[in-house]
């Protein structure tokens, strides 16, 4: 082909790509599907690109095409219950006469078109056995590459039949883009891709994030996070000035992961600049799309390069004095690196990899011995030579231990809730001993039983939460802590807390087992609760067939019988049935769920009137006694019961009569006696009223 030479040129300057970037990093799958991506422009248009995700699906469409159609959804934010169809188009690499034209301008266009109408792909400069590899994974190289230009260049991707731009489209619509493969089902059946856009999604580019620079002798290491625009930037211009004000353009390819060096930092790109000692640089970069568009600068960077100072100090020894509380400290630094530095510094951090802080500063050259008097139970000590010219060399760390044996004192203030859902927030006040590390937390079910301790490691915070269950039979969990200090000496004990658990689980019900009725006094007996979280018993009574249930009486956890209770009604009434119900109330204010009730019947306890007016009439000529009343309320009388007998003698039942009779004549009296008559009203109840008694003399 006319463009070989130009290809292998172009490959022998390009590593071979190992992961793809951006759209083509998201394209890559197993499975034949079509990806569509989108972005709106401020010049009115809507970009368009698109791709293949398996190399035998790239090639196929590079032969038979695609399809672009464009549905428009929504107008003005009404969604259309019809979408309105517009065809854009079928899509195919341009004919082998446009990329001839090109290929010699577009290193870019040229890779492309050797990757459809090439007759092989060769990578020169990669060895034999790659250059097998190569051969049997051809089809791979060209579907790769394909992709990455495509990426790189919107022009070529729209030249390739990868990409589109939409320039008759409306702010105030919304579109969705879908794009066909022609390929013939029956060869190879490819998903259609699609993608939801407008003009209203526009948005500002963002500008690259984290840039920072490490400088060393004669060269730069910058790197920034991409990770976080990779699906806006798939490469990235570097720009370098010496006056902070005009920048220049380091890269004049796009840069990306490819170039980062083989490292493996999945979040950051890496580049490296080459630089004067002594000398301020300022750093920048900006991002590139997959459609060509550059992204604002990031923040600007600065720094200088220096010589590495040849000269490293090496602590030679170490020495605790004054009863635990300092060190002396020793080095070793070679006297011919002494004309090259300035001094040293002292530097202290908890951890062997951890943050160093300066603690002693400006210490002679000439000097070799420094004490540090505020140790820590851990302790790890460098020192730094500092360059005349900026730069330095810190030594390894050495460990320093004091003897510790006093521990923290006892933790106070323990104090917690728990919320309705179990969850548990435990305070207490801070230890003040310099040299804390934290507390240890331990939790029972049962103030008696062995505490469990559920930290892991010593916590470092003086709030803590758990979770405990809501539903389980044990109302309170109980919670104690211990202090550690940083060379683990733990303290006593904190005083246990005792939390009550929010409590949904009514308590047990009451159940009467008993009852009587005496003088004007109903007794009940029942059997308590056998919650043990009751505070206490309610009685309720109704009068029967009633609907409201009446709370008469109240009885605190501490008036309460261990098993039984007795207790007397004494405000009744006779003749009336009360239904009673004991309900038992917790320590939550829940109550027991119960309907079972006992009903008891009250007598009367005065009788009623039913008659008045007793009165008698005696007629000796005609031998008889008229006995005559006054009946009281008719209607609730059944009869009336008479009695009679003699003085001091036992009366019987003379007769019955209805309560509408007031009058009767005995007939059966003989001449001398005294005779007493006993008149009794009998109610529709069936209960007795009031007798009227009188005495005849016949």
């Amino acid at each position: 082909m006319l463009f070989n030479k130009k290809i292998n040129i172009i490959f022998s300057l390009i590593f071979i790509l190992s992961t793809l970037v951006v759209f083509s990093q998201e394209i890559k799958t197993n499975k034949n599907v079509i990806k569509v991506l989108a972005r709106p422009h401020s010049s009115h248009k809507i970009m368009l690109r698109w791709g293949a995700t398996t190399p035998i699906s790239f090639r196929k469409l590079a032969k038979y095409g695609y399809r672009l159609k464009r549905y428009t959804i929504s107008i003005s934010g009404q969604t259309l219950s019809k979408p309105i169809e517009k065809d854009l188009g079928v899509f195919k690499p341009a004919e082998l006469q446009k990329w001839i034209d090109i290929i010699e301008k577009n290193n870019n266009a040229a890779i492309m078109a050797q990757s459809l109408f090439g007759e092989s792909f060769d990578v020169e400069g990669v060895g034999s056995l790659q250059g097998i590899i190569n051969m049997s994974q051809e089809q791979e190289q060209r579907f790769t590459w394909a992709l990455y230009v495509a990426d790189q260049d919107f022009e070529v991707a729209k030249l390739a039949g990868l990409g589109f731009e939409d320039l008759k489209v409306k702010s105030t619509e919304k579109y969705v883009y879908k794009v066909f493969s022609l390929v013939p089902k029956e060869e190879m059946k490819i998903k259609d891709g699609g993608v939801f856009v407008g003009l209203q999604d526009y948005q500002n580019l963002p500008k690259p994030l984290d840039l920072a620079a490490i400088f060393d002798d004669q060269k730069v290491m910058l790197n920034w996070n991409y990770a976080i625009h990779k699906n806006e930037f798939n490469s990235y211009f570097i720009e370098r000035s010496e006056d902070g004000i005009n920048f220049n353009e380091l890269n004049k390819l796009p840069y990306t992961t490819l170039n980062s060096g083989g490292r493996v930092d999945t979040k950051r790109i890496y580049y490296t600049d080459s630089i004067q000692n002594n000398k301020t640089y300022y750093y920048r970069v900006k991002g590139r799309t997959p459609f060509g568009e550059l992204s604002p600068p990031s923040e600007v960077i600065s720094g200088k390069g220096v010589k590495v100072l040849p000269y490293v100090p090496k602590i030679s020894s170490k020495k605790i004095v004054n009863n635990n509380k300092s060190v002396v400290l020793e080095w070793k630094f070679l006297e011919e690196g002494v004309d090259f530095i300035k001094g040293f510094e002292l530097n202290k951090s908890n951890k062997a990899n951890g943050q160093y802080e300066t603690v002693v500063r400006n210490i002679s050259r000439k000097i070799r011995k420094v004490k540090y008097d505020k140790l820590d139970a851990t302790n790890y000590f460098t020192i730094t030579a500092i360059g005349k010219q900026g730069n330095s060399r810190t030594s390894y760390p050495v460990l320093v231990q004091p003897v510790d044996s006093i521990p923290p004192v006892k933790p106070v203030g323990l104090e917690g809730e728990v919320d309705s859902l179990g969850v548990v927030t435990l305070k207490w006040k801070k230890n003040i001993e310099p040299d804390m590390l934290g507390y240890r937390v331990f939790k029972g079910n049962n103030v008696k039983e062995e505490f469990s301790q559920i930290t892991v490691s010593p916590h470092h915070a003086t709030t803590f939460y758990d979770s405990v269950s809501v539903k389980s039979l044990n109302n309170k969990v109980y919670y104690k802590i211990v202090a550690v200090d940083k060379r683990y000496n733990m303290s006593e004990y904190s005083d246990v807390l005792i939390l009550k658990k929010p409590d949904f689980i009514p308590p047990a019900p009451p159940v009467i087992t008993s009852y009587n009725v005496e003088k004007e006094t109903v007794n009940l007996t029942w059997a308590n609760s056998q919650s043990n979280d009751i505070a206490k018993h309610e009685v309720y009574r109704r009068v029967r067939d009633s609907i409201k249930w009446n709370l008469i009486a109240t009885l605190p956890k501490d008036t309460l019988h261990i098993e039984y209770t007795d207790w007397k009604d004494t405000n009744v009434e006779g003749n009336t049935a009360y239904q009673y119900l004991i309900k038992a109330v917790d320590e939550s204010d829940l109550q027991s769920i119960n309907t079972k009730h006992t009903t008891i019947e009250v007598p009367r306890f005065t009788l009623l009137k039913g008659l008045k007016n007793l009165g008698s009439y005696v007629d000796r000529g005609n031998n008889f006694i008229e006995l005559f009343w006054k009946t009281v309320n008719k209607e609730a009388i059944v009869e009336i019961m008479i009695y009679k007998g003699k003085k001091d003698e036992k009366v019987s039942l003379l007769k019955n009569v209805l309560p509408s009779t007031n009058r009767i004549v005995d007939e059966n009296v003989k001449p001398n006696n005294i005779y007493t008559y006993i008149l009794r009203p009998v109610f529709i109840d069936g209960s007795m009223g009031q007798i009227k008694k009188i005495e005849v003399k016949y």
